[in-house]
C-alpha cells in the first residue's frame, strides 16, 4: 500500500518558494485515489476547490508581529490557499524545532484527513529535516534560568561554550544563531552531550523540490526585496515591536533583519549600514541554507523561475 504523499518546497531566501507553493495548491483540481491531479491554468474556480494547503517551515514566521521583516505571506498573496504554522507564538518566547515538528505532524494529519495535499514550504533546514527524516528529538525541557543567563552572552561566547561542551555539535551548528546555540548548550549541559540524531521511518512519502537561482540573480532579488520591505514600513514594524515590549536583546536574537533593525534603533549603526548589513546578512544566510540542503541528495533541484517545468515534473511524481 502506497504512503500518503507530502510535497516539500525548499530553497534559499528570496528564491520564490511561497509563490510557487500557492500556484501548486491552486493548480490541483482533483484527487484520484488520494493522489492530486493538476489543472492547466493554475487558478482555482468555484467549481474547483483548493485542494492543497501550505505548512510554513520558517523559524521566524511562526511569531506574531514579525511580518514585513520576515516577508510573511499576506492574505492577498495566499489567494485563498490555507496556510498553517504562521503566527503561532509570541516573539518574546522561544519557539523550538520540537514544537514545529509536533504542530506540523498534526497539520499534515488534518490536511490529509480532508483529502488535500500538504505542501511544506520554507527555508529552515533543520525544521524540514526533522519531519522528512522523522527525527526523534532529545526530551530536554527548557531551563528558563539558564536561558536568561545565556541570553546575556554574545554569539561568539555561546559558540565557545558549546565547543567546549560538545565539539561535534559545534561543527555543524549555525554559529551565528543564538537561539540554536543556547538550545544546544541547554541539551549538552543536561545530557552531557547533544545526542546523535535518531531517524525513524516515516508513514509519509516526502517529495522534496528545491528551488535555486544563479547567485547574481538571487542577489538582485534580495536587494529588490529589501527595498520593498523598507518602503512597506519594516523600520516602523521594529519600532512597534519594541514599543509593545519586545526587548532589543530579543530582537537581535531573532536574527537577520531584526538584529540590524535593533542595532539601528539603538543608534549603534547608521541607516546606510542598516541596509548594507541586512542585504549582506541575507546573502550569507542564503549560502548557509544551500550548504545545508545540498547534503540531502533526495532533493530534486530546479530553476526557481521555471515553474511550468516544476509543475510538469510534479505531475509525474505525484501521480
Amino acid at each position: 500500500m502506497s504512503k500518503p504523499k507530502v510535497l516539500v518546497i525548499l530553497g534559499p531566501t528570496a528564491v520564490g518558494k511561497s509563490d510557487l507553493a500557492v500556484e501548486i495548491a491552486l493548480s490541483i483540481t482533483g484527487l484520484k485515489r488520494g493522489i492530486p491531479t493538476f489543472g492547466r491554468t493554475g487558478e482555482s474556480t468555484s467549481k474547483s476547490p483548493v485542494l492543497g494547503e501550505v505548512i510554513s517551515a520558517d523559524s521566524r514566521q511562526v511569531y506574531t508581529g514579525l511580518d514585513i521583516g520576515t516577508g510573511k505571506i499576506t492574505k492577498k498573496e495566499m489567494r485563498g490557499v490555507p496556510h498553517h504554522l504562521l503566527d503561532v507564538m509570541n516573539p518574546k518566547k522561544v519557539f523550538s524545532v520540537e514544537l514545529w515538528k509536533k504542530y506540523t505532524e498534526a497539520a499534515i494529519k488534518d490536511i490529509l484527513s480532508r483529502g488535500k495535499l500538504p505542501i511544506i514550504c520554507g527555508g529552515t533546514g533543520f525544521y524540514i529535516q526533522s519531519i522528512v527524516d522523522n527525527i526523534t528529538l532529545p526530551d530536554v525541557p527548557a531551563d528558563l534560568k539558564l536561558r536568561k543567563k545565556l541570553s546575556l552572552k554574545s554569539t561568539d561566547e555561546l559558540f565557545l561554550m558549546l565547543k567546549k561542551l560538545d565539539p561535534k555539535r559545534a561543527k555543524n551548528i549555525d554559529a551565528k544563531n543564538p537561539v540554536r546555540l543556547i538550545r544546544a548548550i541547554e541539551i549538552a549541559q543536561t545530557l552531557g552531550t547533544v545526542p546523535k540524531v535518531k531517524k525513524v521511518k516515516s508513514q509519509y512519502e516526502f517529495i522534496q523540490i528545491g528551488l535555486t537561482l544563479l547567485p547574481e540573480i538571487l542577489r538582485e532579488k534580495i536587494h529588490a526585496r529589501l527595498l520593498s520591505r523598507m518602503k512597506k514600513g519594516m523600520l516602523a514594524e521594529a519600532q512597534r515591536l519594541h514599543a509593545s515590549g519586545l526587548s532589543y536583546k530579543r530582537m537581535e536574537a531573532l536574527g537577520l533583519e531584526y538584529r540590524y533593525l535593533a542595532l539601528y534603533l539603538q543608534k549603534k549603526i547608521s541607516k546606510k549600514e542598516l541596509a548594507e548589513q541586512i542585504e549582506l546578512g541575507n546573502v550569507q544566510y542564503a549560502r548557509r541554507q544551500m550548504q545545508w540542503f545540498k547534503r540531502d541528495k533526495r532533493i530534486e533541484w530546479f530553476d526557481g523561475e521555471k515553474k511550468a517545468t516544476i509543475k510538469k515534473h510534479l505531475k509525474q511524481k505525484l501521480f
